[in-house]
């Protein structure tokens, strides 16, 4: 059975809190943080034992669950946590890197990160399923790719135009299916993605 509530540690039982807590030494195994320490049960697990809890802080758990808006500042702290050794960690970790993908630097520890096959699977599963980011060819895109311009694009507040066949490399993705954003001249832009075509 897949275990799908977002859960802190009503209901859970002491054995299973006692096991987390232990292994994380008392501290926020995403972020280090010491204060308002819950066990939070990583939603789409296959079973629902300590393999699959992550030791949080009040602060993340509240952005995981969705009770507090996203920082996204504060989750830099993924840097680390992307190279623990505990699956349930490297889980949460890549969901959240793929719930900030718009930040270049998420972008980029989503590249160096590392999942064994069945971690990867289990990561995936609890995905929001988004509609796909379609170039001007109707090709899917995906963060990291390249591309170019097919039409002259005004900049809003800069001071250039971005011409057609202007290439744009290691694209993001944002919230915005219909948008893209990348680099232009040296400026970070948001860029409509009908308007490029995959290189």
């Amino acid at each position: 059975m897949w275990y799908t509530e977002w859960q802190i540690s009503i209901g859970i039982p002491t054995v299973l809190q006692n096991a987390v807590m232990t292994r994380a030494e008392n501290a926020c195994e995403l972020c280090k943080n010491t204060d308002g320490l819950d066990v939070y049960m990583v939603p789409e697990s296959p079973d629902e034992t300590a393999g699959c809890a992550v030791f949080t802080c009040q602060t993340c758990r509240e952005q995981l669950t969705n009770e507090a808006e996203l920082n996204a500042t504060h989750w830099r702290c993924l840097n680390d946590a992307i190279w623990s050794p505990v699956p349930a960690v490297q889980v949460v970790a890549y969901r959240m890197l793929n719930r900030l993908n718009a930040e270049a630097w998420a972008q980029d520890l989503l590249d160096m990160m590392y999942l064994e096959d069945e971690v990867k699977q289990w990561a995936e599963a609890g995905l929001i399923e988004r509609e796909p980011t379609l170039d001007c060819n109707g090709t899917p895109l995906q963060p990291g790719d390249n591309v170019h311009l097919v039409k002259d694009l005004n900049v809003k507040g800069a001071t250039f135009t971005a011409k057609r066949g202007t290439p744009v490399r290691g694209i993001s993705l944002s919230d915005n299916p219909l948008h893209i954003e990348g680099k232009v001249n040296g400026t970070r832009i948001v860029i409509i993605a009908a308007y490029t075509k995959k290189s």
